[in-house]
């Protein structure tokens, strides 16, 4: 299919609306919580949580979110060895500086996110449902993306070491600011926009998945 001249569309990221002041709150499984501010440590349990228009710090070994409902809310300059999201329904998140070791994001429903800044372990996007998504100045490991359906999602100056996009599903991804050392499967970029010399690099890769034996 032919696309338009538009293409790729950018995504449409709104920072997350926040109130001027926030209540400090004790982070706990099922809370609900709204324009509260959580300093974490430790390990925390917030699974299955609401939060909205919340601020989070963390200098965290654990953060639990798996299933939790996120919507307007900013981490800012966090250190977490493990944050989980798997399952989570997440409107206009914002996650800015900081060190993340794993993010996990498999499984979720995302509807605006901002990664900047950020330095990341591990980035699991598996099977997730992701639209309007900014990944922008960050350094990623290890990105899997697995059977994600991705739509209007951009990344600016980020490094990657490996790329998993196996069964991903894409639409409007604009690849060309993501600076990857390997991509473990070419056929799978279908509808991801890249530069000429990404697609050099990845010739080798696209001609075997089309049988073609490449030899000098």
């Amino acid at each position: 299919m032919a696309r338009s001249p538009e293409s790729p569309v950018a995504p449409r990221v709104s920072p997350p609306d926040l109130p001027r002041v926030f209540t400090p709150a004790a982070a706990r499984r099922s809370a609900d919580l709204i324009a509260a501010s959580l300093d974490l440590d430790g390990t925390v349990d917030l699974a299955h949580a609401a939060l909205e228009q919340c601020t989070i710090t963390a200098d965290a070994d654990s953060v639990d979110l798996t299933g939790a409902t996120l919507i307007d809310v900013d981490l800012v300059g966090v250190r977490i060895a493990s944050l989980k999201m798997r399952d989570a329904s997440i409107r206009r998140l914002r996650i800015s500086g900081g060190r993340i070791g794993t993010l996990d994001l498999s499984s979720s429903r995302i509807d605006e996110l901002l990664l900047g800044d950020v330095r990341i372990d591990y980035l699991n996007l598996g099977a997730a449902k992701a639209s309007d998504v900014e990944i922008r100045d960050c350094g990623i490991r290890t990105l899997d993306m697995p059977q994600a359906e991705l739509t209007r999602v951009r990344f600016t100056g980020t490094r990657s070491d490996e790329v998993d996009s196996r069964g991903m599903r894409a639409t409007h991804v604009d690849l060309r600011g993501l600076d990857a050392a390997a991509f473990l499967d070419a056929n799978s970029l279908r509808g991801t926009t890249l530069t000429g010399f990404q697609v050099q690099q990845l010739a080798p890769l696209l001609a075997a998945g089309i049988g073609i034996q490449v030899t000098d």
